[in-house]
């Protein structure tokens, strides 16, 4: 990704707090929509409807799609890098 993708999605994704909180939530962990949503402090079912926006820009990414319980997701390399900017931003 380079600069101007960077400052696009960082953009995206601090548009929405529930956006910004689910990937803060996330982090460098492996989590289910559950914990997401405990951590995050936002109700389980927007949570999977940021989890697919988050998808679909491809900032985060589930690694068991198969399964119908208990799925997991991360933050892509491109999701880490992006929540690192925000939050380096965040603390200036």
């Amino acid at each position: 990704m380079n600069d101007d993708e960077i400052l696009i999605k960082c953009a995206y994704v601090h548009a929405s707090s529930y956006r910004f909180k689910t990937m803060i939530a996330i982090g460098v962990s492996i989590k289910t929509p559950k914990e997401i949503s405990e951590d995050a402090e936002i109700r389980t079912n927007h949570i999977s409807k940021v989890l697919s926006e988050l998808k679909n820009e491809e900032l985060v990414v589930c690694i068991n799609e198969e399964a119908r319980k208990g799925r997991l997701y991360k933050l892509t390399d491109d999701g880490v890098v992006v929540l690192n900017k925000l939050l380096s931003s965040v603390n200036k």
